[in-house]
């Protein structure tokens, strides 16, 4: 059987585009970009002609606002810790409790090692995020605020454009993790108060590595890795630049296929939905119904053990992520669903699908032939019962008496 990938929000295959877009620069334009002489003269044109693309994609106002890095997680960290340097005497951040790992961790330390108060703003049923809550934690003491554009597990969407003016209001800067909505949401930075925005190469059919920071004309800022004076002494080291090459390329099919996104593979995921909720009694969809990704599918099936349903479905071929992280032996929901309050048997069993322009209807019926067996199957097995919950009681974490259901019950 030929294999399904339905785990895009964890990583795309390269475009072939993009490989045939890098290569050159292993072999015949080999030199450094920073170099004065001919061999860097070349290869620095095409570093500039990628970083306007990237640039489109996100539609910034310069391409110099573009600073590549080596992903996500090195631009999530470089945003906070600059923002934190450019204003000592504010030393607070605020953030989401559904955030990435590469925000809520260096939260974390932070906290610990420096005492910098972190507020972590709560989500609903949903994962939408808590708007009173987020405007009480707006102070002059907060440095920087860091939502997400889209979560990448339920691939709810937050109102980012709206949450940059809030923060504005106070004086903080505003950053966001795009790097699960770019390429599947348009964006026009240069109309917006975002200062900040981190991206990653390998979540829109780029080479892994890669990544980039946008950073506002005008924003104070300081780097995170010292050197030379690269990227116009934001980050240095010397510049990756068949990883940037590839990294725009991508950047520029993703602006081409963002109709696509959002109409074909938007159909394929909602025919998936529709089709495993007929099938299976007590699963629901979690995440917002309206504002969500065009790609994601983030299902939770009661009474199902998640990493035992994607280990089955591995031996199908078909590869997704289950909503659990292994910790100290035991399999736990993921911080995104506990946030949620999700009730923890219908969270043990949620399966994550991500799409991309890859698939087909062919990998929709696949999946549907074989899931509804999985399910009866670890089911059957479970020592736990459904309670008597309907799917939507399910979903709201609500108990069949319209009590809230115990997190671990």
């Amino acid at each position: 059987m030929r294999p399904i990938y339905l785990d895009n929000n964890a990583t795309t295959r390269v475009d072939p585009e993009v490989v045939q877009a890098m290569l050159p620069f292993f072999t015949d334009h080999f030199g450094n970009p920073s170099s004065m002489h001919g061999f860097g003269a070349s290869v620095g044109a095409a570093v500039k002609e990628a970083r306007r693309q990237v640039q489109a994609l996100i539609g910034a106002e310069y391409d110099h606002e573009i600073a590549f890095t080596s992903g996500g997680t090195e631009s999530d960290n470089t945003a906070i810790l600059s923002a934190l340097e450019v204003m000592p005497r504010r030393t607070e951040i605020v953030t989401s409790a559904v955030e990435h790992p590469a925000v809520l961790t260096l939260c974390a330390h932070l906290e610990k090692t420096r005492g910098v108060k972190v507020h972590r703003i709560p989500v609903d049923s949903q994962g939408r995020l808590d708007l009173d809550a987020y405007r009480a934690a707006l102070t002059p003491h907060v440095a920087i605020v860091s939502i997400m554009w889209a979560n990448n597990e339920t691939g709810t969407i937050f109102p980012v454009v709206e949450l940059a003016e809030l923060a504005k209001e106070v004086g903080a800067l505003f950053h966001t993790d795009a790097v699960q909505a770019a390429g599947k949401l348009p964006m026009d930075l240069k109309s917006t108060a975002i200062d900040m925005l981190s991206l990653s190469g390998h979540k829109l059919h780029g080479p892994k590595g890669i990544g980039a920071l946008y950073v506002r004309r005008g924003v104070r800022f300081r780097s995170l890795i010292k050197g030379g004076y690269q990227e116009r002494d934001r980050r240095a080291g010397t510049e990756n630049t068949p990883g940037i090459v590839g990294f725009g390329k991508a950047a520029e099919l993703a602006l081409n296929f963002m109709d696509d996104e959002n109409t074909r593979v938007k159909a394929l995921r909602d025919r998936l939905e529709k089709g495993l909720l007929q099938r299976i009694p007590n699963a629901f969809v979690t995440g917002d119904s309206l504002e969500r990704l065009p790609n994601t599918a983030n299902i939770a099936f009661d009474i199902c053990e998640g990493e035992g349903m994607r280990l089955l479905l591995h031996r199908e071929g078909i590869a997704c992520s289950s909503g659990s992280a292994c910790s100290s032996g035991s399999l736990e929901p993921s911080h995104v669903l506990r946030a949620m309050n999700i009730p923890y048997t219908a969270a043990r069993g949620a399966i994550r699908f991500s799409f991309s322009r890859d698939n087909g209807e062919e990998d929709v019926d696949r999946v549907l032939e074989v899931i509804p067996g999985i399910v009866e199957k670890l089911r059957a097995l479970s020592p736990f019962g459904t309670g008597g919950r309907s799917a939507e009681e399910l979903r709201s974490g609500l108990g069949p008496r319209g009590r809230r259901a115990d997190s671990r019950s």
